[in-house]
C-alpha cells in the first residue's frame, strides 16, 4: 500500500534560490530532449551563462547548486574516470550529471503548467469516429500478434483520453472566474451565436455517435472480456524493463489498469447504475447554452435601460399607416430609423422570388407569427384534415423518370461500341452533356484505378490520349485533355 511521504524532488521549485535551480533543471531538460542525457558541469556553466542575469555566474556557485539538486535526488552524479589525467584530477572527482526519472516528469509538468493558457480543449467529433472504428475491429484483432493488439489498445485508449481531456478543458473555460466575467461583458453578445452554433453542432454529433459507439461496445464486450483483455495484459508484460524484481507488482498494476480503462470506456457511453458520462456532457453543454442566452438577454435589457418601447412602436406603425403614398413612407422611414440605425430582419418564409437584386417593396408582404419565448409554451393545434398529393407526386415521378431516360439516350448516342472518345464528338453539345462528362472524369480521377460508374449503371475506365481536344458546347468551346471512356460492355440507344 502506497504511503504519502514528502516528495523531496520538488524542493527546488520553492527553495530560496528557486530561479537558479529551475534554470539549471530546465537546461538539463532541454538537453535531455536532445538525447544528451549526461552533462559535465563545464557544459552546464557554458549553457547557463548564455541566459540574461547569469553572465557572472561562477563555477563555485554552480557546484553548490548541483550538490543541492543532487541531495534532493533531482540529479545523479557519476564519476567519469576517462577525464582523469593526474592525481589532482582524480581527487577533484570529475562528474557527469544526469536527471532522475522523477525530475524529468516534474520538469515536464512545469513546462505544461507554463503553457497551460495556450492549450485549449475542443469539441471535435473526429475522435468519436476513431473510437467507433477501433471498437469495430475488436473481434477481428483477437487472433492477431501481441504487438498489433498492443498498438490497437494504445490507439483506442489514447483517443478516449484525448476525447475526455479535450471536452473537460473546453467546458472548464466556461466555469472559470476569469471567463465568467467575459461571458457577462457586452462584447461577448456579438459572438454568442458562434458559441451557440458550435455547442449545438457538438451536441447533435455526440447524440448520433454515442448511439453507434454504445452499440459497438455491446457487440465487442464478449470478445474483449473473454480473451482480448488478457492478451492486452500479455502484450504489456512482453515489453522488457530493466527492473525485473518488480514484475509481480507490474503484473498486478497492469491488470488493474487495463480492466479499469475498459470499464471507464464503457461507463462513458453505457449507463450503469445512473447516467453515463456522455449524458452528463449533454446536460452540461445544454446548461452552458442556456447560460449564454440568459446572459445575453440580461445584457441587452441592461443596455436598453429596461425601458419598454412598445408604445413607441405602436405610434410609429400608425404613422406609417397614415402615410398617403410610398414616397412619404420612405421619408418617414429615413427619419425614424436613419442611416446609422439600419437593422436587417431575417425570417424563415417562402419568398415570391429568389433574386438577390429585387427590392423588398417589389415582393408580396410576408406574415410572420411571433411566439412567446418561454419553455412551457405549446402552440394551439387545430384539428383539420389533410390533402392527398399522391397524384402530384406520381406526375413529378414520371417527369423525373422521363428526364433520366432522355439524359441516358442523349449520352449513349456518343458511345461507339465500348468507347466514348471526346475528341470524336463534333456536335455542339448542351451544357448538361458537358457537366455529365466532366462529372464522370472527376469521379474516375479520384480513384487509383481511374474507374467509375455512371448514374445509369455503366462501369467504365478512363484513359487519356496525347494532347488536348476542343469540346463544342452551346455556351462556348471547352479545351480539355483528350479523354477516352472505355466501358465494360457495349451500349447503344
Amino acid at each position: 500500500m502506497a504511503t504519502f511521504q514528502p516528495i523531496t524532488e520538488t524542493s527546488y521549485l520553492t527553495a530560496q534560490n528557486a530561479s537558479q535551480y529551475r534554470r539549471i533543471m530546465r537546461i538539463f531538460y532541454y538537453e535531455y530532449e536532445k538525447m544528451h542525457f549526461q552533462l559535465y558541469k563545464e557544459d552546464v556553466l557554458a549553457l547557463l551563462r548564455a541566459y540574461p542575469g547569469f553572465e557572472d555566474y561562477s563555477m563555485e556557485q554552480l557546484k553548490a547548486d548541483l550538490d543541492s539538486l543532487e541531495e534532493w535526488k533531482n540529479l545523479t552524479a557519476l564519476q567519469d574516470p576517462r577525464k582523469v589525467y593526474t592525481i589532482a584530477d582524480y581527487k577533484n572527482k570529475q562528474y557527469r550529471y544526469s536527471m532522475s526519472d522523477a525530475a524529468v516528469e516534474i520538469e515536464r509538468l512545469t513546462v505544461k503548467l507554463e503553457n497551460l493558457f495556450m492549450e485549449g480543449g475542443g469539441l471535435s467529433t473526429n475522435l468519436f469516429v476513431r473510437i467507433h472504428t477501433a471498437l469495430g475491429q475488436a473481434a477481428a484483432i483477437t487472433d492477431s500478434p501481441l504487438k498489433e493488439i498492443n498498438a490497437w489498445w494504445h490507439t483506442l485508449q489514447e483517443d478516449f483520453k484525448r476525447l475526455n481531456q479535450n471536452y473537460q478543458d473546453y467546458l472548464r473555460e466556461f466555469y472559470s472566474g476569469k471567463n465568467d466575467k467575459v461571458l457577462k461583458s457586452l462584447e461577448f453578445v456579438q459572438h454568442k451565436d458562434l458559441f451557440i452554433t458550435y455547442l449545438r453542432d457538438f451536441i447533435s454529433e455526440l447524440q448520433v455517435n454515442a448511439v453507434l459507439i454504445a452499440d459497438s461496445l455491446r457487440e465487442a464486450r464478449p470478445s474483449v472480456e473473454q480473451g482480448l483483455l488478457d492478451k492486452v495484459i500479455q502484450s504489456e508484460l512482453a515489453i522488457p524493463h530493466p527492473n525485473v524484481l518488480e514484475r509481480q507488482y507490474r503484473e498486478t498494476h497492469i491488470h488493474d489498469t487495463v480492466y479499469g480503462q475498459w470499464q471507464a470506456l464503457q461507463n462513458w457511453f453505457l449507463p450503469a447504475s445512473g447516467a453515463s458520462e456522455c449524458e452528463r456532457v449533454l446536460d452540461i453543454t445544454n446548461e452552458i447554452i442556456r447560460h449564454i442566452i440568459q446572459n445575453a438577454a440580461l445584457l441587452v435589457q441592461l443596455q436598453n435601460w429596461g425601458l419598454s418601447r412598445k408604445d413607441d412602436y405602436v405610434r410609429f406603425i400608425k404613422m406609417f399607416l397614415d402615410c398617403p403614398d410610398m414616397d412619404a413612407a420612405h421619408k418617414l422611414s429615413a427619419h425614424v430609423f436613419g442611416i446609422q440605425q439600419v437593422q436587417h430582419y431575417r425570417v424563415n418564409g417562402d419568398r415570391s422570388t429568389d433574386s438577390i437584386n429585387s427590392s423588398p417593396y417589389e415582393e408580396e408582404p410576408l406574415t410572420y407569427v411571433f411566439e412567446p419565448r418561454i419553455r412551457n409554451y405549446k402552440p394551439r393545434l387545430d384539428r383539420t384534415g389533410f390533402v392527398s398529393h399522391a397524384w402530384e407526386k406520381q406526375k413529378q415521378r414520371e417527369q423525373y423518370l422521363q428526364k433520366v431516360e432522355q439524359d441516358r439516350r442523349l449520352m449513349l448516342q456518343y458511345i461507339q461500341g465500348k468507347h466514348l472518345v471526346i475528341s470524336a464528338i463534333t456536335d455542339c453539345v448542351s451544357a448538361a452533356v458537358r457537366m455529365t462528362l466532366l462529372r464522370w472524369i472527376s469521379q474516375a480521377n479520384t480513384t487509383e484505378s481511374r474507374s467509375g460508374r455512371t448514374e445509369f449503371g455503366q462501369v467504365y475506365h478512363l484513359e487519356q490520349e496525347p494532347g488536348d481536344c476542343v469540346l463544342h458546347c452551346e455556351d462556348g468551346d471547352l479545351t480539355m485533355p483528350a479523354y477516352i471512356f472505355v466501358f465494360e460492355e457495349d451500349h447503344h440507344v
